[in-house]
């Protein structure tokens, strides 16, 4: 049950876009069409499963002082090695997006790479770190973060579909307007701080 709470707190109250404002660069930069949106979730549910489980393993076996593997604190280098798991990650996924679904890696374009620098995925991991969760808590917090994220891009994308036929003031055209959106929508998931 604890478990399941996590998931909801990460996906819905605690959400790492609307809440935390993390992650914001790929939210408004990938939310246009609903397809790409979806890929992007996809993708970062992805590498922000893995990084976790990595950077977990790694900082509880390495960088821990008195870890079994080294016995000297080195916490002090923990933003950086978690920053290099991360952005292996992404060259991995990178390059089976480009294998497979070149068409998707194609509309993802340059916010593919950034994944590396989403503060987001990083954040995560240390969170998951500075929060004490055990492995399998650490993992369920990053698939319910990656599902908030996911939620929170695929609902903007619609609306931006939608808002296309829509007739919007010329001063609020373009980026002012999906800003509001994002800002209703943070509001929104408000809502959802009762729930947990």
């Amino acid at each position: 049950m604890n478990l399941l709470l996590l998931a909801l707190s990460a996906a819905l109250v605690n959400n790492v876009v609307l809440s935390q404002f993390l992650g914001l660069c790929p939210f408004l930069g990938v939310s246009k069409k609903v397809g790409t949106a979806a890929g992007m979730g996809a993708a970062v549910t992805f590498v922000l499963t893995l990084a976790s489980m990595i950077t977990y393993g790694i900082q509880v076996g390495i960088l821990n002082e008195g870890a079994p593997l080294c016995r000297a604190d080195l916490t002090f280098l923990q933003t950086i090695v978690f920053i290099l798991v991360i952005a292996a990650l992404v060259q991995f996924v990178e390059m089976v997006l480009k294998k497979l679904m070149p068409a998707l890696y194609q509309a993802l374009g340059v916010y593919l790479p950034l994944i590396t620098t989403n503060c987001a995925v990083l954040g995560v991991a240390i969170l998951n770190i500075q929060k004490s969760y055990s492995f399998l808590e650490s993992i369920i917090n990053s698939v319910g973060t990656a599902l908030g994220f996911t939620i929170a891009i695929v609902v903007l994308a619609g609306l931006r579909e939608k808002m296309e036929h829509n007739d919007i003031p010329e001063a609020f055209k373009g980026m002012p307007i999906v800003l509001i959106t994002s800002g209703l929508m943070a509001i929104a998931f408000f809502g959802f701080s009762g729930l947990i």
